[in-house]
């Protein structure tokens, strides 16, 4: 098994445990400001892209826009007692280059000029209920506001009026959803938004006034979401985190509730090869299920449930497509 998938199958079997313990500590916030005039408070600029991007061979943004990329929890060791991560702390640093921005966030890369600002982002535990009154929530609230600042920097330096595509993924989900509150919903900026990818956390139906889930492939102007779990697999708290949500299929992009694998563009897998109708999908209110994908040494994957790790890796491929096909469609219209 390569290393990144032993990452993948510890963050998998970590998200499925119901007996972890974690270490705790009382919430005492740094509360200064990042700066991100420093082009260090970014994993990602057009200018500043790090080494790991190099690997998809793109020379420059494919289209006038820009895509403003949240990335998701990467602070997980529970025997790490912070409540928020340190932008300083370069084993940190490394991670999220190493994983989510090389994973994740290149399933947007080179279709427009990448954003992807570091954030002291909330430790793991923060979701859990027992924790969320003793720093929790306090602790993503914290993180949030690193974003917003970053956003906020974003469109009076770099933004210049270009169109939007939004894409965060779990942790990151949840402070892009607040963007979409604090600065699209019901506002002029609105106009500027191509589609929000909202990935890894449920949504709900009435989430927002403005901004609708959007039902057609080239649909722009809204939002699409999902939670991947393994076929004909429930969690415990699926209630709780899924049940009522919306959920897209990444596939079809539509009101089909089931996909068929010829249909499937391709999952991006450890080898950063692209696999092709690997998988096929039924959403199953709130939840996506997803079949055991089509890939090389899948064998460890029989062993996890929760794909949850894996939401954007699954559907890399349809997802770069759709996002160029609703790039299109906006500018069709505009």
């Amino acid at each position: 098994m390569s290393r990144f998938a032993s990452y993948l199958l510890v963050l998998a079997l970590m998200f499925t445990s119901c007996a972890v313990r974690y270490q705790s500590s009382t919430f005492s916030p740094d509360r200064s400001s990042l700066n991100y005039s420093d082009k260090n408070t970014w994993a990602v600029l057009p200018e500043h892209t790090p080494k790991v991007l190099d690997t998809f061979a793109v020379e420059k943004a494919k289209n006038p826009v820009d895509v403003f990329f949240v990335y998701p929890t990467i602070l997980d060791d529970k025997k790490d007692q912070r409540w928020n991560a340190s932008v300083k702390d370069s084993l940190h640093i490394h991670e999220v280059l190493n994983s989510t921005i090389k994973y994740q966030a290149s399933a947007w890369f080179g279709l427009g000029d990448m954003y992807a600002p570091f954030y002291r982002q909330a430790h793991i535990r923060s979701f859990r209920e027992e924790f969320k009154q003793k720093g929790g929530d306090a602790a993503l609230d914290y993180a949030y506001q690193d974003v917003r600042h970053a956003f906020e920097y974003y469109l009076e330096h770099y933004n210049q009026g270009k169109p939007i595509v939004l894409a965060s993924h779990s942790q990151g989900t949840l402070h892009a959803a607040r963007l979409i509150k604090d600065f699209f919903d019901g506002k002029p900026l609105r106009d500027q938004l191509v589609a929000a990818y909202l990935v890894g956390i449920g949504i709900p139906k009435d989430a927002f006034s403005d901004i609708q889930l959007m039902n057609k492939p080239d649909e722009t102007g809204g939002f699409v979401s999902w939670n991947a779990y393994r076929k004909e697999k429930l969690p415990k708290r699926y209630s709780y985190w899924y049940k009522g949500k919306t959920t897209t299929n990444p596939i079809t992009w539509d009101h089909q509730l089931t996909s068929d694998y010829k249909d499937h563009k391709g999952v991006l897998y450890s080898d950063l090869k692209i696999y092709p109708q690997s998988l096929e999908v039924m959403v199953n209110d709130g939840m996506l299920w997803v079949s055991l994908p089509k890939i090389p040494k899948r064998f460890w994957l029989s062993f996890v449930s929760n794909y949850h790790f894996a939401d954007i890796n699954l559907f890399w491929e349809d997802i770069r497509q759709n996002t160029q096909l609703r790039i299109d469609s906006y500018f069709k219209k505009n």
